[in-house]
C-alpha cells in the first residue's frame, strides 16, 4: 500500500509540475496588445511559411501568421491571414515580401515599405484590408533561373563549336606556323647580330681613334685656353700693358689740353702775321713788275722818256 501511495504522490507531482509549466510558458507567450487582422492574398508560393511565423515590420517583430488557405475570391491565389500589433505604422504604401530564417528553411512574412509619406491602413476586422506581396529574392531568383540556364545552354554550345575538332586543327596549324616564326625570327636575330658586329665592330674601333684625337684637341685648345688666361691677367695685373696704356692716353690728352689752351692762340695769330706778310710782298712785287723803275727812282709818279709826251732833256729848262 505504501508503494502505491508514493507513486501516486510522484504522479501528482508530476502533473502538477507539468501544469505549472505549461501555465508558465501560456503567460510568457501571452498577447498583451490588441491586434488588427490583415490578409495577403498571391500566385506565389510560400514554401516554408507556417502558421505561427513571425510577422516583422523592417526586422522588428509586429505579429503572426494566423491562417494559411486558398483565397475564395480569386482562384489559384494562397491566402495568408496575419495579426499585427494596432500600434504598427502599416500605410496604404506598406507591402510584404516573403523572407527566410538562415539556413533552416523556415520563412516569415517582412513588412516594409518606400518611406513616402502615406495614408494610414485602417484596420476592419470583417473585411480585413490586403497587404500585396511582391518577390522575394528566391522567388526573382526562380523567375530569372530560366533565363540564366537558357544563357548558359548557349555559352556552353558555342564552347563546344569552339573547342570542336576543325578548331581544334586550326589551333594546331597556328601554334606550329607561331613556333616556325619563333625559329625564323631567331635565325634572323642571329644574322642581324652577326652583320652589326662584322660592320660596327670596325666603325668603333675608328670611332674610338676619333674620339681619342677629339680629346687631343681639347686638351689643346684646353691648353690654349689656360695660356690666354694668363696672358690676359698679365695684361691686367696693376702697372701692365693696359695700365701704360691708360696712362699714356691720359698725358697725349693732358698734353692736346694744354695745346689747345695756350699754343693754339698763338700760333693763329702768327699765321694771320704770316698772311698779313704774304699780301704785302705780293702788292710790292705787283707794284715792281709794273714799274721797275722805282728801284732806281723811288716811288713816285714815273717820268716820260725821251720820244714820250712831257719828256725834257735835262738842263733844257733852264
Amino acid at each position: 500500500m505504501e508503494n502505491k501511495a508514493h507513486a501516486m504522490a510522484a504522479g501528482i507531482f508530476v502533473a502538477v509540475l507539468t501544469a505549472l509549466v505549461l501555465g508558465l510558458a501560456a503567460w510568457l507567450t501571452r498577447d498583451t496588445g490588441v491586434r488588427d487582422r490583415y490578409e495577403i492574398s498571391t500566385k506565389e508560393t510560400v514554401t516554408g511559411l507556417q502558421e505561427q511565423a513571425p510577422v516583422r515590420f523592417r526586422g522588428v517583430d509586429v505579429g503572426k501568421v494566423k491562417e494559411i488557405g486558398f483565397d475564395p475570391k480569386q482562384v489559384g491565389n494562397v491566402l495568408v491571414r496575419l495579426e499585427v500589433d494596432r500600434d504598427t505604422p502599416l500605410t496604404r504604401e506598406t507591402f510584404a515580401t516573403l523572407s527566410y530564417q538562415g539556413v533552416t528553411g523556415l520563412a516569415f512574412i517582412q513588412l516594409s515599405d518606400e518611406g513616402r509619406p502615406a495614408p494610414r491602413l485602417q484596420p476592419n476586422d470583417e473585411v480585413p484590408p490586403r497587404i500585396p506581396l511582391r518577390p522575394g529574392l528566391l522567388a526573382r531568383l526562380e523567375e530569372k533561373g530560366e533565363v540564366i540556364l537558357d544563357r548558359v545552354q548557349e555559352v556552353t554550345e558555342r564552347v563546344n563549336t569552339l573547342l570542336g575538332d576543325p578548331n581544334q586543327q586550326r589551333v594546331a596549324a597556328a601554334l606550329e606556323s607561331i613556333s616556325q616564326a619563333a625559329n625564323n625570327t631567331n635565325v634572323l636575330v642571329t644574322r642581324v647580330d652577326n652583320t652589326l658586329k662584322n660592320r660596327l665592330d670596325p666603325a668603333l674601333a675608328e670611332a674610338t681613334i676619333a674620339l681619342r684625337g677629339t680629346q687631343k684637341t681639347v686638351d689643346l685648345v684646353g691648353a690654349a685656353a689656360a695660356e690666354f688666361g694668363q696672358t690676359a691677367r698679365r695684361l691686367n695685373a696693376p702697372g701692365g700693358p693696359l695700365d701704360r696704356v691708360s696712362d699714356g692716353t691720359d698725358a697725349l690728352a693732358q698734353a692736346a689740353e694744354s695745346f689747345s689752351a695756350g699754343t693754339l692762340p698763338r700760333f693763329n695769330r702768327a699765321t694771320d702775321d704770316t698772311s698779313k706778310a704774304a699780301r704785302t710782298l705780293t702788292r710790292a712785287v705787283n707794284e715792281l713788275t709794273e714799274n721797275p723803275q722805282m728801284l732806281i727812282y723811288g716811288d713816285g709818279p714815273v717820268q716820260p722818256g725821251p720820244g714820250e709826251p712831257g719828256f725834257r732833256a735835262p738842263g733844257a729848262g733852264r
